[in-house]
């Protein structure tokens, strides 16, 4: 009896028809999403490299020797000045150059030098920040030319069953909306990463002012001290 159950529950099995497995590639989707998909890769292309690009930048712009502020003090307090200004042009990044700039005006008083500091930090920050405006840009329009193309799409498809008359299928309606949503997913996709890329970069900026904000009051106060052995003398 157990045997004929088994023999019968394998007939039933073999009798269901096997379904083939629906499956598609990324470049298929996409390719179904229409012009609009085009815009979305351009999108791409451009926030991958402004991200690379700047998280090169900002990476090499923090990189300076921990002892880098300590050497110009010393030389500063032994009246080297020109050994001073020749270590902030071998360090050639946005704080040695800031650094130098307040060399320069050395002997001058205390606020002209804190003024030369700040403003060429505010061109280096300014350099760095270069191109995210572009990065917040792509991360709020790609979800946007993607919605578009889904109204585009679902505007397509209801046109399509207009003109099918009394002959409307329910496929030419569903083949329609998928073709639409396609162009949201893929704008989805760009905005998400495109807004995380431009927040990690922000926050990575905001690090380096900070940094360079400390080191400018480090050499603030040496640029001080120095005036005050000068009128000790």
């Amino acid at each position: 009896m157990l045997f004929n159950f088994l023999q019968t529950a394998a007939d039933m099995v073999e009798a269901v028809p096997v379904q083939e497995e629906l499956s598609f590639s990324l470049i298929d989707m996409a390719t179904k999403g229409g012009w609009l998909m085009i815009v979305l890769l351009v999108l791409s292309i451009v926030a991958i490299y402004i991200f690379g690009q700047k998280w090169w930048a900002i990476g090499q712009a923090g990189k300076i020797d921990k002892n880098f502020i300590k050497d110009v003090d010393n030389y500063l307090m032994e009246g080297k000045v020109r050994s001073a200004r020749a270590l902030c042009k071998r360090s050639d990044t946005p704080i040695a150059r800031m650094i130098e700039k307040g060399i320069e005006r050395i002997d001058k008083p205390l606020a002209d030098i804190r003024i030369s500091v700040e403003n060429v930090a505010n061109v280096e920050v300014a350099k760095l920040e270069k191109g995210l405006p572009v990065l917040a840009t792509i991360a709020g329009g790609a979800p946007m030319i993607g919605f578009l193309g889904t109204v585009m799409g679902m505007v397509q498809a209801f046109f399509n069953m207009s003109q099918a008359g009394n002959n409307i299928d329910i496929t030419l309606l569903s083949s329609g909306i998928y073709t639409a949503m396609i162009t949201t997913v893929g704008g989805l996709i760009v905005g998400i990463l495109a807004y995380f890329a431009y927040n990690f970069l922000t926050a990575r900026v905001t690090s380096l002012v900070t940094k360079m904000e400390a080191i400018s009051i480090e050499f603030l106060d040496a640029a001080q001290a120095r005036k005050d052995a000068k009128n000790l003398e």
